[in-house]
């Protein structure tokens, strides 16, 4: 019986989904922010309460179709902290 009850159990919280936290810019610095982009290549950053998006360090951190579009973000000592990179769609090649 306890077997069925950990199986359960493990099965719940395997499709429960979990909140995960993210950096908040407004209250870093911007060599923090920066920072994190750097040393991980990418990061999800919340940008606002109901705001995030995706940084890059480089390219080698987007799809083969996208294109680097530099970013910049509030941060706690600067209003426009240029962080790195956002991965975009690249123009479409019709050839």
């Amino acid at each position: 019986m306890n077997r069925i009850a950990l199986v359960t159990i493990l099965m719940a919280s395997a499709t429960t989904a979990f909140a995960q936290s993210r950096p908040f810019t407004p209250n870093l610095t911007c060599n923090q922010a920066r920072q994190i982009v750097f040393s991980s290549g990418a990061a999800v950053l919340s940008t606002g309460q109901y705001t995030y998006d995706r940084y890059v360090r480089d390219r080698s951190f987007c799809e083969n179709n996208e294109v680097l579009d530099p970013a910049w973000v509030q941060t706690r000592d600067t209003p426009q902290c240029p962080i790195g990179y956002r991965c975009r769609s690249g123009p479409y090649d019709f050839w």
